[in-house]
């Protein structure tokens, strides 16, 4: 219990006991008067009253300030709430219709903004769609279309067409070989003659037979030194076999000309190498390592031209490509993309430097040189306007000068009867040594000056004759394919021999 002190209360005054006694300071009078419970005495003598109330007077009083004070703060309270809400409600009235109006005019700015847009954007987007969809309707395309001509074929449509035209060919060859054997006399020496098989690939380029092939399938210049075959067959698409004739060749373009007797064949459409480019697709077709690989298809792009090789030790212009040719490729066909034959498939080159091994070199004769070539074969048996001297003949090496003693150049083998070198008085033994007044010491230098002009020329030989120096004119004939012949010399086993 706290005693409280109001100077605003009439200086009331309250006891522990919940009396209150009344204190006033206004002059009161003496009398006491009975107000219901309450009695009051009033003094005038001493400016005081004094006021009793019971219990039950004090405790109504008192449970009646309590209800008025809490009244009071009820109200209070409730006012404030009022007044709270009030404002709350405002405030948020005001800034409900404020965000209103600004989203509203936010709203239709950006309506306004998103509709130019997309009547701005429309045209473009439907253009972009178009085009995407095209897009993923096109396929990308393959290498294989990518080095294609526009007026290509399906590969397969290509194979179809060529194998009926591609045969295989079966070449005999024969040689001789040295059998040492011993006998009551001591060892002696016998000459003994082998036969061995050789396979190669060709096309046919007439329906009555004309099959062209390369010259290295029919004629031997290995180590063995056979020369032309003694026996070729050809092997056709529906496995029947055929004798072949042989009707020319040409060591220098290394091709020849076969002929079967038959009717009615499918010859081979033969295209234009001009026209290829590095990077095109083309397709070779062969009999690699045998006939039990009959027809074989791989295929590659062009890739060189014109490319300057020596094969046999003889310089070519050939096609490069990185189409698979491996032994017994020789002869076949080289295909463009549409199909025509551009190139007769001529070598395969692998060469090894160290430990690398160089691979998928492939080379092809360009068919625009081989058609004339092969016209000149079948009409006239060899190959037109081309100088010859007239001679066969073998390169004399440093070995072969110091042990028998002559000077290093072409040894003269053997001279045809009416030919150019025999009219211009050249002997067998002499030994050429210079040309045009430039010294020479092997076949290939004589032939790169001589193939420098054409028959009916005039040229100045340079001899070593039992010693002495000769220099002979020599009017140059045209070239044509001589019977070669073996004769007893030293120098036969030689395989470095050579016509000229």
């Amino acid at each position: 219990m706290s005693d409280n002190y109001d100077p605003y209360n009439n200086g009331n005054y309250n006891d522990r006991n919940g009396q209150s006694d009344n204190y006033s300071g206004y002059p009161q009078n003496d009398q006491g008067v009975r107000k219901g419970n309450e009695y009051s005495y009033e003094s005038s003598s001493f400016d005081q009253s004094y006021e009793y109330s019971s219990d039950r007077s004090a405790h109504k009083k008192k449970q009646g300030s309590h209800r008025v004070l809490k009244a009071v703060v009820c109200l209070l309270l409730l006012t404030g709430v009022s007044a709270g809400s009030v404002q709350a409600y405002k405030f948020l009235n005001e800034t409900k219709k404020e965000l209103a109006e600004y989203t509203g005019e936010s709203s239709k700015s950006k309506a306004e903004s998103k509709t130019q847009t997309q009547d701005k954007t429309e045209p473009e987007s439907e253009a972009e769609n178009l085009q995407a969809e095209t897009d993923s309707n096109e396929e990308l395309p393959s290498l294989i279309q990518l080095a294609s001509r526009s007026d290509a074929k399906p590969l397969p449509d290509i194979v179809e067409e060529i194998m009926p035209s591609v045969v295989g060919v079966s070449s005999t060859f024969e040689y001789e070989y040295s059998q040492p054997s011993f006998s009551m006399w001591g060892w002696n020496t016998t000459p003994q003659t082998q036969q061995a098989k050789a396979t190669g690939t060709g096309f046919i380029i007439t329906d009555d037979g004309y099959i062209v092939t390369n010259a290295h399938v029919i004629y031997d210049e290995s180590e063995y030194n056979a020369g032309l075959a003694i026996e070729v067959s050809v092997l056709f698409s529906d496995e029947t076999e055929h004798e072949a004739k042989i009707i020319a060749y040409d060591k220098e373009t290394d091709i020849a000309v076969l002929k079967v007797n038959e009717k009615g064949l499918t010859p081979a459409i033969l295209g234009d190498s001009d026209e290829l480019r590095v990077g095109e697709l083309v397709i070779a077709v062969g009999n690699p390592l045998g006939f039990d690989l009959f027809g074989s298809v791989t295929s590659g792009i062009v890739s060189a031209l014109n490319r300057q090789i020596s094969i046999n030790e003889k310089n070519m212009t050939l096609i490069q490509t990185d189409a698979a040719i491996n032994n017994g490729n020789s002869g076949g066909p080289l295909l463009n993309s549409c199909g025509q034959v551009i190139g007769i498939n001529s070598a395969k080159m692998s060469s090894n430097y160290g430990s690398a091994s160089v691979e998928g070199l492939g080379f092809a004769i360009p068919m625009k040189e081989a058609k004339v070539i092969i016209d000149d074969l079948i009409n006239y048996n060899y190959v037109k306007g081309r100088p010859q001297i007239g001679i066969s003949t073998v390169d004399v090496n440093e070995s072969y000068s110091r042990y028998l003693n002559i000077p290093m150049g072409v040894y003269v083998r053997t001279v045809e009867e009416g030919s150019a070198a025999e009219q211009a008085g050249i002997l067998e033994g002499d030994i050429i040594i210079g040309i045009e007044n430039e010294p020479i010491t092997t076949i290939d230098e004589l032939t790169a000056i001589k193939n420098k002009f054409k028959a009916g020329d005039t040229i100045k030989l340079t001899l070593s004759r039992n010693g002495t120096d000769v220099d002979v004119n020599v009017k140059l004939q045209e070239e044509r394919n001589p019977l070669e012949t073996k004769d007893e010399n030293p120098l036969e086993k030689d395989p470095d021999i050579s016509n000229n």
